[in-house]
């Protein structure tokens, strides 16, 4: 099995796609190609920053259980 790539690299990877993409000289097959692996490394980044927002979002209770965090506001 191979090793998951880092977010970075991802992002990197997409960032390189894209330029490719903008200079307009690739051919159409390849285009094709490209397009479709950068939308898989959109999900993939767009997943493991979903997955980022969900952990911080939440605290480590005392319990050991991961619980949403709730500021409560003093009145």
């Amino acid at each position: 099995m191979a090793e998951e790539k880092t977010f970075e690299t991802n992002l990197k990877d997409l960032e390189n796609l894209v330029k490719e993409l903008e200079a307009g000289n690739v051919p159409l097959e390849d285009a094709i190609k490209k397009y479709t692996e950068a939308m898989e490394l959109a999900k993939n980044c767009s997943d493991k920053l979903n997955t980022a927002t969900e952990k911080v979002n939440k605290i480590l209770a005392s319990d050991g259980e991961l619980k949403d965090f709730e500021i409560k506001e003093e009145k």
